[in-house]
């Protein structure tokens, strides 16, 4: 029996859950090849680890709790899960901490809470978030783009990295990240942040030599153009009326609202929203992690108020929390008041009367 994912009456477009996940795939593979091409053969390594552990660790479960697994593992959500743990880590976390947030997204984050459907928290950020909290260095050592590294990385040397610590020639990963100038990279967003707080101005921040300055820091590190092919992505999935436009359209357009008015009071110490959109991994949040159709909210008003929300915790987490990328824990935060937002948003029963307290007189 298979699970379809359809509204009735009005949802002409059904399809079960195999054929969504899979098109999530699809759509995902572009900017995952670009992200191999400028960053390297990490993702492709991560991805292996995660899609193995993640359909390895949910075909356990699924026997010790004698439910069918070949039809179960079939519907390519614990893939989907898997390469959206790959694509937000950095691309040479050691494998045995890949594992560890694939385990927790799979066995404690779906699976304890009964699988497909009955999870309340979107796996893959609460993967994302274990490791974030357990490892915070690790989770920071993002690669430069390999045309700006000293020693540029192949498969062999990323797969030692992984596995060992250490690539074919002796470096460790603070050695491999150090670029061409000599100076170790960081993220555009890791880059703000730490000049904001050690006294630099916004402006200041972004035209860091390192960066050449503003959007084109980000074209030239890599991000922005990761930024666009997920959007791509993101629009594809809209066209073929696998995702609704409510939570992407209400999570960017909330944070081109707050962080503009934050940058209007500010310029010396807030972010534009051009530099928070095309930096980090919110194009990605909105389109593929915050519209989980499990752990989202089901009404079209909620789903505008979840994404707003998503978006307003993600700026102001950004601007004052601890962490320079916030996609996860705001995705996370929302994932507790769906059930409080599709309370108070669910639509009118048809045929039912506006004002039920209003009778008619015989």
């Amino acid at each position: 029996m298979k699970l379809f994912l359809s509204s009735s009456p009005h949802q002409r477009v059904k399809r079960d859950t195999g054929q969504v996940m899979r098109l999530v795939i699809y759509a995902m593979l572009p900017a995952m090849i670009l992200q191999v091409v400028v960053f390297g053969w990490g993702l492709v390594i991560q991805a292996t680890l995660t899609v193995a552990t993640a359909l390895l660790v949910e075909g356990l479960i699924l026997t010790l709790r004698q439910k069918h697994v070949e039809r179960t593992l079939g519907d390519y959500s614990a893939v989907v899960t898997a390469l959206l743990i790959a694509i937000s880590i950095p691309p040479t976390l050691p494998w045995w901490m890949t594992i560890i947030g694939t385990f927790f997204a799979i066995a404690i984050a779906k699976q304890l809470y009964g699988g497909l459907g009955f999870n309340m928290f979107n796996p893959a950020m609460i993967g994302y978030v274990v490791l974030l909290i357990s490892f915070p260095v690790a989770m920071t050592m993002w690669l430069p783009p390999m045309s700006m590294l000293a020693e540029p990385l192949g498969f062999i040397d990323t797969l030692m990295l992984i596995f060992t610590g250490y690539t074919n020639s002796g470096l460790d990963i603070t050695q491999v990240r150090t670029v061409a100038d000599g100076v170790t990279m960081a993220t555009p967003l890791d880059t703000v942040k730490t000049g904001l707080a050690s006294g630099q101005t916004y402006h200041e921040a972004l035209l860091e030599p390192i960066f050449n300055g503003g959007f084109a820091a980000s074209l030239g590190a890599g991000w922005a153009w990761l930024s666009v092919a997920y959007l791509l992505g993101g629009l594809v999935l809209l066209r073929l009326k696998v995702i609704n436009w409510h939570i992407p359209g209400a999570m960017i357009g909330s944070v081109v609202v707050v962080s503009g008015l934050l940058h209007l009071l500010d310029m010396d110490h807030y972010a534009s929203p051009l530099f928070h959109i095309f930096n980090g991994s919110l194009l990605v949040g909105a389109f593929f992690i915050a519209t989980d159709p499990v752990s989202a909210s089901t009404t079209d008003k909620g789903r505008l108020v979840f994404g707003a929300a998503i978006g307003f915790w993600l700026v102001i987490i950004r601007t004052f929390g601890g962490y320079p990328d916030a996609v996860a824990f705001a995705v996370i935060i929302m994932n507790m008041a769906v059930p409080l937002i599709d309370y108070y948003t669910k639509p009118r029963t048809y045929g039912r009367d506006r004002n039920p307290r209003s009778t008619s007189k015989r």
